[in-house]
């Protein structure tokens, strides 16, 4: 058995440098450590002994169940321990845990759900009528398992020995969408989820470090890797991941000032939500030491109400679903109140990450100059589900993924991204696809045409537009189009404002020109990123 370290204590990587998958983790973890706090939601505490058995029990009840490895499960739900649970248990016996957005509407729901062939689907709690919004929709009888009924599942089950998943198994597929409307699965290995850690362990920078009394925060959904990834680094650690069902200031200040919090991810939209609620000013953020943020840089002015208001340090964190979230950090040392050329970039490649930046002739650009950002790293997924094309189109033979993001690289290794070549819109760190919201609207009685683009905003980041074009002789009312795309697709994909215009900007081909309708709301931002 490892020594016992004392509260406070820098841990000793070398105890699990050699640790790749969930099950030599949470074995590891539950010997050295049994009484220690591995996760706590609410008034519920689940010690890492506790972690280890039941986990155990849910590969022994899923294997009994008839499900083998390979075979997929689906979550419907928002953050919860009994997800983590699931998650765990089923990726020790190599069966992929497939987390569906809460937020999608319950078509979205039933694509992903026919998309895995999930042979079943837990709800968490709050969503008991999943089962009857489903009906219908699905292409298959996956089994649907409530809140309730899956914990007693897990009580009940009778822990049998099953054959543990390698490095190189699939354990998680993350859903996200495309520019062809339809979501995609992202398969994820055990190694993609643990193994760059490795690289960063031993770096002598305080942040790579990890203190025995710490304790990561999990309030992003689970459904995207800065949720799950966010739990993933509490167990990779040894520390408690302190869950909060959805975010909301009041569950991030209790989770600071009274369950230890040490770190945390979120998005900058909310960030500005912590600083804007009464209670803010009255929290005692002695304990904080890291805040990690991403899904756009952070706002000069957000930054010095921060510090003033928290006194942590800012690390930048850029990354995307195919990827396994982070492969370029911006440290804190790097963020100044006064402002600094950096600030505006997504910082250096994490150890063991590599990037190049890549002209339209696939070669290698100067250093300066703009072009496709593509990475190669552990970190890198295994493919797209079922989409051979996709795969290849994103991925090398040699293990490079392209982006979509346009970036340059300036002379001391730093990234600097540019543009989003997929015209993505990202709004309070939720990614929207312009083709899918399009697609929504263009049944509308009245619309012959539209463009979607993300345009500025203060509080989101980004919120959505259309820009339409009538059919002759017909009016078209903002609050009806709105309303229209509402009743097909998840709220937060639905556009804010409408603009109704003559008739869109193409170029000769026929393609239409977004940069010109964005140009006009993005004058005065040095890019077309907030």
């Amino acid at each position: 058995m490892a020594q016992k370290r004392l509260p406070g204590e820098k841990m000793s990587m070398s105890d699990i440098a050699d640790l790749l998958t969930f099950d030599q983790f949470i074995t590891h973890w539950a010997k050295e450590r049994p009484d220690r706090v591995a996760m706590r939601e609410e008034d519920r505490v689940m010690t890492y002994g506790d972690l280890e058995e039941r986990t155990a029990r849910v590969a022994s009840a899923l294997l009994a169940a008839g499900l083998q490895k390979g075979d997929r499960i689906a979550w419907i739900g928002k953050n919860s321990d009994l997800y983590f649970t699931l998650f765990y248990g089923a990726a020790r016996a190599g069966i992929v845990m497939a987390p569906i957005g809460w937020r999608l509407a319950p078509a979205e729901w039933a694509f992903i759900v026919n998309d895995t062939r999930a042979k079943i689907v837990f709800t968490g709690p709050g969503f008991e009528a999943a089962t009857a919004q489903l009906s219908g929709k699905l292409e298959h009888a996956p089994r649907i398992i409530g809140a309730e009924a899956a914990r007693a599942m897990i009580d009940a089950a009778t822990r049998t020995d099953f054959a543990p998943s390698g490095p190189d198994d699939a354990v998680l597929q993350l859903y996200t969408s495309g520019t062809t409307g339809n979501p995609k699965g992202a398969v994820l290995t055990n190694t993609n989820l643990f193994a760059l850690r490795k690289n960063s362990a031993n770096l002598d920078m305080p942040y790579t470090q990890w203190e025995d009394d710490e304790a990561v925060l999990v309030a992003m959904p689970c459904a995207h890797i800065g949720g799950t990834g966010l739990g993933i680094m509490a167990l990779a650690a040894g520390l408690p991941g302190v869950v909060l069902a959805e975010f909301n200031p009041d569950g991030v200040f209790d989770a600071v000032e009274h369950h230890g919090v040490t770190r945390f991810f979120i998005v900058p939209a909310a960030l500005q939500m912590l600083l804007l609620h009464p209670r803010c000013a009255s929290v005692d953020y002695s304990r904080l030491k890291y805040i990690l943020y991403g899904a756009a840089p952070i706002p000069l002015d957000l930054l010095r109400q921060c510090i003033k208001m928290f006194g942590a340090q800012f690390i930048q964190a850029y990354g995307m679903t195919e990827t396994t979230g982070t492969i370029c950090m911006l440290p804190p040392e790097d963020h100044d109140p006064e402002g600094n050329k950096r600030m505006r970039s997504a910082g250096k490649p994490l150890p063991g990450v590599e990037i190049k930046i890549l002209g339209p002739d696939g070669k290698e650009v100067p250093t300066g100059e703009v072009g496709e950002v593509v990475t190669r790293s552990s970190n890198n997924m295994q493919g797209y589900w079922n989409l051979p094309d996709a795969t290849a189109k994103t991925m090398t033979a040699d293990g490079w993924i392209h982006t979509g993001d346009a970036g340059y690289m300036d002379e001391d290794g730093y990234l600097y991204i540019h543009d989003r070549m997929k015209d993505m819109i990202i709004s309070g760190g939720e990614n929207v696809y312009p083709a899918e919201v399009e697609s929504a609207i263009y049944g509308h009685p009245a619309v012959q045409e539209v463009a979607v683009i993300g345009i500025p905003d203060a509080k989101w980041g980004e919120t959505v537009k259309a820009v339409v074009v009538p059919k002759p002789g017909m009016t078209i009312e903002e609050g009806d189009i709105i309303a229209w795309t509402r009743e097909r697709i998840a709220a937060f994909k639905a556009p804010r404002s409408v603009d109704v215009i003559e008739a869109l900007p193409r170029n000769a081909s026929g393609k239409i020109l977004r940069k010109d309708l964005r140009a006009p709301y993005w004058e005065g931002y040095e890019r077309m990123v907030n």
